[in-house]
């Protein structure tokens, strides 16, 4: 985990548990306490390019995913790097995916940004989901070396 500077380590317990709230929620098919964890203007894009906007609108279209698609699926997600930007902002990448019963390969990479609300809570105010398509990115690589980037 890469992140900025070790005097943020209270924010980095509060970002992280903000995850991990986002993880219980879906784990536990609420979708009104995963809605819970954006601000009201928040913008949630999924790997497919739906776009929601505000924390209500998203935990109800995830209720609607957790009472059928996405019913009995679970999170499974790693931290790549956190780090702030200002007193009251994180950008957090990770990687992830959804599966039921055991976790396989992370085949999504995430990006959240997080901000500190007036109230001293940390909320999601946005969301980038992408499916890593390691083919074309090896294509892509080999086509064009510049292309690739030093953590590939």
């Amino acid at each position: 985990m890469n992140i900025s500077t070790t005097a943020h380590t209270a924010d980095t317990a509060a970002v992280t548990a903000v995850l991990d709230r986002l993880t219980a929620a879906w784990k536990a098919g609420d979708g009104a306490a995963y809605g819970a964890e954006f601000t009201d203007d928040a913008t949630y894009i999924t790997y497919v390019g739906t776009l929601y906007i505000g924390g209500t609108e998203i935990g109800t279209a995830h209720q609607a995913l957790f009472d059928s698609f996405l019913k009995g699926t679970q999170l499974a997600s790693e931290i790549i790097s956190i780090r702030f930007t200002g007193p009251g902002a994180a950008l957090v990448i990770t990687r992830g995916d959804v599966h039921k019963g055991k976790a396989g390969k992370l085949h999504k990479i995430q990006t959240y940004t997080l901000v500190r609300q007036a109230n001293g809570d940390w909320k999601v105010a946005a969301f980038q989901n992408t499916k890593h398509k390691a083919l074309m990115e090896a294509f892509s690589f080999k086509a064009q070396p510049a292309t690739r980037p030093a953590a590939a």
